[in-house]
């Protein structure tokens, strides 16, 4: 005979010290564990956000990232009169060569310094990337020292307001205007003139060079004529694709994530036990009773773990409630691709509420189970002698 489900619900009740406490050990532990992997969401969410579908992403043969690639200017003069690129309504090749630069500059807090990383476009780079928008101010002007910062990091380095100057290499470079890269990368670049930059750096070459094919076909006739040209020695990869797996910053705080979690959850699984041992022990006499009146010792178990997976679905709840006030807060972290600051934001996906509430109720039930078997297997006469 199985015990009625209210029992269950009106010992949670009754006991509400015991319940507050258990409730709040798993929140804590879910909370972080949510949070946690939200940072790591909102990187890879940053990284897949960027890009157009139709361009295509040259870099040398053997590098990572831009930032640690070469593309010669002879290279660049050769690929804009490849037929299989498109050009624009003046007729132009619809291509960028970028120039990308780490510079360190001091924080509005003061705080110290950071990487930032300073890209440097040719005209058509805007025309490639449409997600990026000017929000304040305007776009710079080739050879007049001026920059366009993203709105983001505006609010996180010193001299980066509109019509305000900070000292890049040689040069003094005058802020005038905020981009948005609408959640993607881009928030975490500053733009300026690629030759002004190759110029001020003293950068022979590009980092890397993009390109908007005529159509699918040409773009799968590009990359064959491209990488099998031994001159070039380069490779090249749909833009999308190539950002997408610029997420190894994701990875370590993932991991962090999971071992925070393991850790916390094997303290969230003695303290559920604690006090399952000592509503168990409060309870002696009330579990003999119910075997007396003919309840089995599964239906004894099954009672306890109840109670367990709700005190744990409740606590889950708080836990990612708590996280999801965090949803959409702007931060940023060091990017192991770049070695600059990466401005991203903390991404609550229905996935992760998920995977915190199913972590709850492991908790809650694994955590009850050794007090319930304990409890079913009480002596009757022992449990009933029991003060």
């Amino acid at each position: 005979m199985a015990l009625p489900l209210r029992y269950s619900f009106r010992n949670v009740l009754v006991r509400w010290r015991s319940t507050f406490a258990t409730v709040l050990g798993i929140a804590l532990v879910v909370f972080v564990f949510v949070l946690l992997q939200s940072l790591a969401a909102g990187i890879e969410k940053s990284s897949g956000n960027t890009g157009d579908p139709r361009n295509l992403m040259v870099v040398r043969k053997g590098s990572t990232a831009e930032s640690a690639s070469l593309v010669s200017r002879e290279t660049l003069r050769i690929l804009q009169y490849f037929e299989e690129i498109a050009r624009n309504e003046r007729g132009e090749p619809i291509i960028s060569a970028d120039v990308l630069v780490l510079v360190s500059l001091p924080r509005k807090d003061g705080s110290g310094e950071a990487n930032v990383l300073l890209r440097g476009v040719t005209p058509r780079g805007l025309e490639l990337r449409p997600q990026v928008k000017l929000v304040a101010g305007r776009w710079s002007t080739p050879g007049q020292r001026e920059i366009v910062v993203s709105a983001r990091l505006a609010g996180r380095f010193a001299n980066f307001g509109l019509g305000e100057s900070f000292k890049a290499g040689t040069a003094t470079l005058t802020v005038v205007g905020w981009l948005d890269g609408r959640g993607s990368a881009f928030d975490s670049e500053c733009w300026l003139d690629a030759d002004e930059c190759r110029s001020i750096f003293e950068r022979d070459m590009y980092s890397s060079c993009l390109i908007r094919p005529v159509d699918a076909a040409a773009a799968q006739r590009l990359v064959q004529r491209i990488e099998e040209d031994r001159r070039f020695k380069l490779k090249v990869e749909r833009e999308v694709d190539y950002y997408r797996k610029q997420t190894m910053t994701a990875a370590p705080i993932k991991w962090l994530g999971g071992f925070l979690a393991v850790m916390m959850s094997v303290g969230a699984l003695f303290a559920a036990m604690n006090t399952m041992y000592a509503n168990v022990g409060a309870r002696t006499r009330e579990i003999g009773t119910l075997r007396v009146l003919g309840f089995r010792r599964h239906a004894v178990v099954v009672a306890l773990l109840m109670e367990g997976a709700l005190l744990a679905i409740v606590g889950g709840a708080l836990g990612c409630g708590i996280a999801c006030l965090w949803n959409g807060y702007s931060t940023a972290t060091m990017g192991w691709e770049t070695f600059s600051e990466i401005v991203f934001e903390f991404t609550i996906t229905p996935r992760l509420v998920l995977e915190g509430l199913v972590f709850a109720v492991l908790v809650g039930v694994f955590g009850s189970l050794l007090p319930a078997v304990r409890a079913s297997r009480l002596p009757v006469i022992v449990a009933l002698k029991a003060v």
